[in-house]
């Protein structure tokens, strides 16, 4: 196995990252498109998911009301 295969958070963070910028989709979508690409099943990924891209995920689900808020999110 190569080092290009292994994947750690900050790898897997910055193919997120990357995919939402270029393809200009939501870090959701972003995150399922990876695991298709890297042949992941997304409800194994938690231990590649760090501290602020979780964040960015949890954001984006309060955002579409798919979750409630933990009342910490300041107003924009």
């Amino acid at each position: 196995m190569s080092l290009e295969q292994i994947l750690t958070k900050k790898r897997f963070s910055k193919l997120v990252e990357t995919k939402v910028e270029e393809k200009n989709m939501s870090y959701m979508d972003a995150v399922i498109d990876v695991c298709t690409d890297r042949e992941l099943d997304p409800g194994e990924i938690n231990n590649l998911i760090g501290p602020i891209l979780k964040d960015k995920i949890e954001a984006e689900a309060v955002s579409l009301r798919l979750m409630k808020s933990n009342g910490n999110q300041l107003p924009i």
